[in-house]
Order: C-alpha cells, then sequence, then structure tokens
C-alpha cells in the first residue's frame, strides 16, 4: 500500500487551502501570534489530513499539489507528512506539552543526508527545504567555511532532523560515514557574461575532490550532482568513481529537474494553463542547446506555433542566464535550483523508502543515444535507475529532431571533456 504521504508527479501548482478556524478561541499571545505567521509562511505541501484538526492555531496554509502524468510521478516536494509535521510543529501552543501530533504524523525519519556546499547560495535554502523533510533524520552540512552558523540557525527549526556541521577537508570524511545520500552544489556560481563552460576548471577540481570522498567513504549513497557545467561534472564523478572501483551507474545523478520546472512554468504563463495540468519532459543535457524541451510532449495536450515552440525553447535554454542578468552580478539561480534539488532529492528518499512508483528526469548513464550520458524522464527505485523512459524521443516534431541532433554535438564534447580532465589528473599530467 501506498504511504499516506505521496501526492506525485513532475508538474506543480499552487493551490490555496484553507483549514477551518478552531472550534474554541485561542489565545491571542505573542507567541501564538508568531506561531500562525510562521506556519502560513511554511506550510508548504498537501495540508489535507486523514485525521480530524486539532484544537491548536489553525492559521490559514498555502499548499503545493502535484498530480501525475501517464502515470509517470515525481517528487510531492513538499508532501502531506512534510506538512503536517510543520502544521503540528509550528502551531502548537507551547503550554500544552501533553498534546498529541496528529495520526498522520505517525513516520520514521530514517535517511542521512549530506550537503557538500551548504553554505552557498544554493547550498542554505537547499538545507533549509531538506530540514523540512520527514523522512531525514539526520542533515549534514558540509563547507570549506562559514557552514556552522548555517547549521546553528537550521537546528534551532522543530522538525525531527539532526544537523550536523562539517568543515574542512579533515572533517570531510566524517560528515559523509554512512550517509544515503549525498547532494553536491559545491562550486562558484555564474556571474554576468559567464558560460557554464567558464566554470569548468575551478568546479571540476572541486567535484572530483568530493567525489574521491565520497568513494571512500559513502560508496553506496545516491549521488545528485549540481555543480555545473553538469554535462561535464557528471563525467567527472563516474570516473572517479570508477577508479575507486565503487561506480554504480544507477546511482550517479545530474539533477536536472530545474530544467523541467522552468518549461512546465513557462508553458503554464504562455498558454493560460492551471501550471498543476502542465508536465514538459526535458532531455539532453543541463547547459544552453543541450537542454531540449519536448513541448509535443506538453501535458495538457496543447499545440504551438513554430515560433512559439522557438521561443519557448529558447527561453528554457536560457532561464539560467536570465536569472543571472536579472541578478545583475549579485548571484546566479540559487533559489528556484535549491527548490528543484530539493524536489529530486525527496524523489529519492521516496524510492529509497520503497516508493515504486517514483519518475524524475535526470542527467544519466544512458543507451537511448550514442552518447554515453543524457537527460531523460527515469524511474526511480532502491537501487537508483530502475529504468530510463525512452517513449519521450519517439514521434518528435521536426523542430524537436533537429534540436535533438544540435545538441548531441555539444553535449559529446562536454562528456568528454570531464572524461578526460578526470583521466588526467590521474595520470598527474
Amino acid at each position: 500500500m501506498a504511504p499516506p504521504w505521496r501526492v506525485m508527479a513532475p508538474r506543480l501548482a499552487t493551490k490555496l487551502e484553507r483549514i477551518p478556524p478552531p472550534a474554541t478561541p485561542v489565545s491571542s499571545s505573542v507567541g501564538s501570534k508568531m506561531a500562525a505567521t510562521s506556519a502560513s509562511a511554511l506550510s508548504i505541501g498537501s495540508t489535507s489530513h486523514a485525521s480530524k484538526p486539532t484544537q491548536l492555531l489553525q492559521p490559514k496554509t498555502f499548499g503545493v499539489n502535484f498530480t501525475s502524468r501517464n502515470n509517470l510521478k515525481s517528487s510531492s516536494f513538499l508532501n502531506k507528512e512534510s506538512t503536517a509535521a510543520l502544521h503540528y510543529s509550528l502551531t502548537q501552543k507551547p503550554q500544552n506539552h501533553h498534546q498529541p501530533p496528529p495520526s498522520a504524523l505517525k513516520i520514521q525519519a530514517s535517511f542521512k543526508v549530506a550537503i557538500l556546499g551548504a553554505a552557498g547560495g544554493i547550498g542554505q535554502p537547499l538545507a533549509l527545504l531538506v530540514k523540512m523533510s520527514p523522512l531525514v533524520s539526520d542533515l549534514h552540512l558540509y563547507d570549506i567555511a562559514n557552514v556552522k552558523g548555517v547549521a546553528a540557525d537550521l537546528s534551532h527549526c522543530n522538525t525531527p532532523s539532526r544537523v550536523r556541521d562539517f568543515t574542512g577537508n579533515s572533517e570531510l570524511a566524517a560528515c559523509l560515514k554512512d550517509v544515503d545520500v549525498v547532494v553536491i552544489p559545491a562550486g562558484v556560481p555564474r556571474k554576468p557574461g559567464m558560460t557554464r563552460d567558464d566554470l569548468f576548471n575551478i568546479n571540476a577540481g572541486i567535484v572530483k575532490t568530493l567525489i574521491e570522498s565520497v568513494a571512500d567513504n559513502c560508496p553506496d549513497a545516491f549521488i545528485h550532482i549540481i555543480s555545473n557545467p553538469v554535462n561535464s561534472t557528471v563525467p567527472i564523478a563516474a570516473e572517479v568513481l570508477k577508479q575507486k572501483g565503487v561506480y554504480n551507474p544507477k546511482k550517479l545523478f545530474g539533477v536536472t529537474t530545474l530544467d523541467v520546472v522552468r518549461a512546465n512554468t513557462f508553458v503554464s504563463q504562455k498558454k493560460n494553463l492551471k501550471l498543476i495540468d502542465v508536465d514538459v519532459p526535458v532531455i539532453g543535457g543541463h547547459a544552453g542547446i543541450t537542454i531540449l524541451p519536448l513541448l509535443s510532449k506538453t501535458k495538457p495536450s496543447v499545440t504551438f506555433t513554430e515560433q512559439e515552440a522557438a521561443d519557448l525553447t529558447v527561453r528554457i535554454q536560457n532561464g539560467g542566464t536570465e536569472v543571472v542578468e536579472a541578478k545583475a552580478g549579485a548571484g546566479s539561480a540559487t533559489l528556484s535550483m535549491a527548490y528543484a534539488a530539493a524536489r529530486f532529492l525527496e524523489s529519492s528518499l521516496r524510492a529509497l523508502d520503497g516508493d515504486s512508483d517514483v519518475y524524475e528526469c535526470a542527467f544519466v548513464e544512458s543507451e537511448l543515444t550514442e552518447l554515453p550520458f543524457f537527460a531523460s524522464r527515469v524511474k526511480l527505485g532502491k537501487q537508483g535507475v530502475e529504468a530510463v523512459i525512452g517513449s519521450d524521443l519517439e514521434g518528435l516534431t521536426e523542430y524537436e529532431e533537429k534540436g535533438l541532433e544540435a545538441l548531441k554535438v555539444e553535449l559529446k564534447g562536454s562528456i568528454e571533456k570531464g572524461v578526460a580532465f578526470a583521466q588526467k589528473q590521474t595520470v598527474g599530467v
């Protein structure tokens, strides 16, 4: 039987859900008012629980709901249990220590997650979102500096997971010991005028060093690579793991979820569709023209003129640049990337927890094309990738077929660049 918190899909939509007011008057103390405000701001997810509302503060709650497409379902980040836990912890009257939590909170948080680069622009909001997940029992935060403050701050949030901080290379091994999922956003961000390729030399070295430690300390963990350029850093990670003799292609992922999130958002805006109904598969890679949204596969079915398809494709491909330019030198896409990474993590945790119906797009080792790595929809399970879904590549439009052939050339070069970097470092050249 599926767990009660599973509300899945690759489409996001916001829905205002109101919780009935309490049956009896509630104290108007400052603490209660603050709790109500916090709950209204932070409760994210489906809020319809099987149990009756507790006689606590009952603020208006904003929910995020996800549904499925063709039975290809993805994360509900955040989900029913997440919201239940937040709503209970943030709205409970402090004087009532014996009030039992709602029955929907009967859940065992059991997974250990490590975020490498947790003090950065992506790492901090990502750590907050992960702290809110009821599936996480231990949250390990690593960075080369400034991570102690982040951990101290997060540790005050009354959600179940325990937070620990680790600083510098000497503490990296301890951070990674026995973790189930490693998420790597470490590296330098893009700046105006920079391409993802400009980031290569710095971020390639960072990823290589971190993956070496992952191989030594938690070789069976799921590995989520966020550090750009993903088209090259994933092949680097694969080569390092091969050299260490622990490579499992089913457990190495390049996180491309942000491309799907952007595609769904932009299409819903363009066609005035309810966001909850929109799902656009995105294939290829995670940079520029290697990002190919398959607009012809959009659900619900919708038609695009050639110009609309071209404009939307370019906007989705350049979504990162759009944010970099808007921030005018003050940063890159950190918040949306943190959200996308958290969504993909939630899917991985659900798969590890035994959910047999979890699908996401990711950049993985693949045989869908002649390229060794390719982004497409995959089915996740306890052992990682259970299946690569190739049906989205069937029946493409002429525009999409041309885009697919064009991206292969650039993606091939990026993959080879990553492999060459890892092999060159090995021989010490």
